[in-house]
Order: C-alpha cells, then structure tokens, then sequence
C-alpha cells in the first residue's frame, strides 16, 4: 500500500506541470494582456477588450512597421517608450516566456503565489478572504446532496418499480434539466423580495448587525442567508446522485450473497445496510471529490453574483478578465494540488469502506 501511494504522490508532479504549462501556453496567445489592461484604466477607457472588438474607436493603434515597445500593445501610440517599458519589466514581461514560466514554478513550489497585479493584494490573502463564501456553498451543497440522494436513491432501489420510484424519478429529472442559475432566479423572484414573499435575505452569508448577535442567533442568521444560494448549488446534484446509489443498490441486491443473507433469516434492514450497503457506496464515494471540487471552484460564479457573495468563483472570474496572472496561476496551481491530493485520499476511502480493496496489490 505504501508504494502504491507513493506512486501516486510522484504522478502528481508532472500531471500538476503539464496543467500549468498547457494553461501558461495559452494565455501567451490569448489578446489584452495585463499590460493593455494597466494603458485602459490608466488612460480611462474602460476594458481593453473593447478595444479588441472594435467597441472603441477613439483609440489609436500604432502602425504595424513601427518598431518599439508601445507598438506592441493596444491603445498605447503616444506613450512613452521608457514608461511601457517600465511596464514590461513591473510585470515580468522583460524575460522570455520560459524564464517567467520556471521563475512562476519556482515560486509555487515554495508556495509562494506572489501579490495581485491589480488588487495591492497578496494571492493568498485574496484567497483566504473569498473562501468563507465558497466553502459554505461547496461543502453544505454537497453535503446536502449526499444527505438527500443516498436514502432516496436507497428507497428507490428498494420500490424499484413502483409509483414512487416513477413520480420521485420525474422530479428529480426536472430538477437536474433546470439550470442552476434559473432555479436561483426563481428562488429570488419567489422568497426574496423579487416579487412575492421576502422571506430570505438577497445578499451576504451575514446580516449587517451579525457581531452584535447572540451565539445561536449568529448561527440562525447564517443559515438563513445561505438558504437560497446553497439550494440553488445543490438543486442539480440531487438527479445523478440519486439515480447511482438507486443503480448501484440495484445491482448489489440482484447478487448471490444477498440472497444468501436472506435465506438465513436476516432482516431487510441487516441485509441493506450490513451487507448491500459498503459495497453499493464505493461508486457513490468515487464521485464526491467531483462533486465536492466542482461547486466548490466552478460552479458558482453566477450563483455568488445573483446573490452578492464574494467567493472564489467571482475572484477566479474577474483575474481572468482582468489578466491578473498571479491570482489565475496562483488559484490554478493550489486547487489543482489540492484536487490530484483528494482523489488519492478517495481511493484510501475505498479501503476503509472495503477492507477486500488493495490498491497495492495491483500490478
């Protein structure tokens, strides 16, 4: 098992450099970099991409045969050629691209992420300031689903057939064909204020006055504000958890030893949860990672904008816009340690749930 681990742990190191190197490769390719977007705050026009599009056309673009830094970037004929090269060098952009990709890299395996370009921030404060926001979504969404899909997807393994495993299937075949967004729309336009009742709050995980509250009134206050967003993040997972564990219980209980366990006069309740249940749950443990992982760090950039949260997927969002390289490489190169970390964690569940499971013997 320990060599299996460690194999483990060694692939991560070049699974973790090919994904920044493909994700540092393309943004050499991708237009309006960080200094287009520094010369469009600095001159007041806006997002540099509208200069791209053609949305602006009071800017002047230098001639292609002029041969200097300004020439390089958007919007800044006229500059001066020792201030754009000042910019250059502020921004690392004096160095070849593989020297900043290996300095970059260098820096993260000291787990040192820099500081934001644009925010006088460092990347780990900036982190550290949006997680409350994601991980109240990422881990009570999941949590929920888990909580929610596995007994219905149990019940209905159990009724397979019956009335209601047919009217429970339509209605989480619904849920799971209405976007999130929408649901969250719908939520909003029904419970908070939009147009009917105002039962929740529309913005914040807490109210204005929460440091004056009460310990159990600080944690009413809490959930009622993650009410709505945690309920519109989680709306879609309930279909495919529900329909695997459903699945997987099924097959289990068509198995030999089940029938054998009834024969001997165990109850249905000893049989489902004594026997069927540790071996229908790995399939369904195999996707929390996923699950867990994907609201956590993409899934919620239109839920915290609906509701005003500040999380990781708006800080993600507006560095990608704004071409702020440190936080996107920064956030890339720390989630996507902690996702490859994860799913080795996930295979030790599998051992800890079925002792029969030796990843080490394989091979």
């Amino acid at each position: 098992m320990g060599a299996y681990i460690l194999r483990r742990l060694l692939l991560v190191i070049p699974t973790l450099l090919g994904i920044m190197i493909l994700n540092f490769a393309l943004t050499q390719f991708v237009p309006g970099g960080p200094i287009e977007q520094m010369i469009a705050k600095m001159e007041g026009r806006g997002d540099v991409f509208e200069t791209i599009a053609g949305g602006r056309g009071d800017i002047e673009i230098a001639a292609p045969h002029e041969d200097n830094a300004a020439s390089r970037y958007v919007g800044a004929r006229g500059l001066p050629e020792e201030f754009i090269t000042e910019l250059e060098k502020e921004f690392g952009f004096d160095k070849p691209p593989v020297e900043r990709f290996l300095t970059m890299m260098w820096d993260y395996v000291r787990f040192d992420f820099g500081e934001s370009w644009f925010q006088s921030k460092t990347v780990v404060d900036l982190v550290l300031e949006k997680m409350p926001v994601s991980l109240t979504l990422g881990l009570w969404s999941t949590l929920i689903a888990y909580m929610v899909s596995i007994p219905l997807g149990i019940r209905k393994a159990v009724r397979d057939g019956s009335r209601f495993d047919t009217w429970t299937s339509g209605a989480i075949i619904v849920g799971y064909a209405i976007p999130g967004f929408l649901f969250a729309i719908l939520l909003i336009v029904l419970f908070a204020g939009g147009s009917y009742w105002r039962v929740f709050p529309l913005r914040g995980l807490v109210s204005d006055d929460w440091e004056s509250l009460s310990a159990i009134r600080k944690l009413l206050d809490y959930f009622w504000h993650i009410s709505l967003p945690v309920l519109a993040s989680s709306i879609s997972g309930f279909a495919t958890l529900t329909l695997l564990t459903k699945n997987s219980f099924l097959e289990e209980i068509k198995k030999q030893y089940v029938m054998t366990a009834r024969a001997k006069g165990l109850t249905e309740k000893r049989v489902l949860y004594g026997h069927v249940f540790r071996n229908a749950m790995l399939i369904v443990i195999s996707g929390f990672p996923a699950l867990f992982i994907g609201v956590f760090f993409g899934g919620s950039v239109i839920i915290e904008t609906l509701f005003s949260l500040d999380g990781l997927g708006r800080l993600g969002y507006e560095a990608a816009l704004s071409r702020d390289y440190p936080v996107v490489f920064g956030t890339l190169f720390a989630f996507s340690l902690l996702g490859l970390v994860i799913s080795i964690i996930t295979d030790l569940t599998y051992m800890f749930i079925d002792p029969r499971i030796d990843f080490g013997a394989r091979g």
